[in-house]
């Protein structure tokens, strides 16, 4: 039990690190799913690599995504 608790929150300061290098991820995330994610939505993603390639792909949000996204919008409030 201890070592997944030191797991977590080394992965929580990793987070905070992250975000703090870019600001504008949490802003989008919540512009977001305050206006666009509903069950039906279908989020495309794209990351074009240091050489240039480009990979894409997409997901249509379930009603059961919809519930995972739900509860981490509630944990992220609380950080906030």
């Amino acid at each position: 039990m201890n070592n997944n608790f030191m797991k977590i929150f080394q992965l929580k300061n990793l987070w905070d690190r992250f975000i703090k290098n870019h600001p504008k991820l949490p802003m989008f995330g919540r512009a977001v799913m305050g206006q666009a994610i509903h069950e039906g939505t279908i989020i495309e993603i794209s990351v074009t690599t240091a050489e240039g390639q480009n990979l894409v792909t997409n997901l249509k949000i379930s009603a059961e995504d919809m519930e995972l996204l739900n509860e981490a919008l509630k944990l992220a409030r609380e950080q906030d």
